[in-house]
């Protein structure tokens, strides 16, 4: 894992070339939180860490099945 300090209205830069650059800006930092922004390009998704592992519930199955 690569750990990097920034500031508040500091920002990086990742991506492979020029046209899927994401930007990463520290906007806020309060107490024990850190307001950030994104950009991406349009068709990616993000997904929360914390939500996207949490187990998937199954629909219990109709009666009758």
């Amino acid at each position: 894992m690569l750990v990097l300090s920034r500031r508040a209205n500091e920002s990086l830069l990742l991506g492979p070339d020029d046209t899927q650059l994401i930007e990463i800006s520290v906007i806020e930092i309060r107490g024990d939180k850190v307001r950030l922004g994104i950009q991406i390009p349009r068709e990616w998704v993000i997904h929360r860490k914390e939500i996207y592992e949490t187990p998937r519930q199954t629909p219990p199955e109709s009666p009758g099945s």
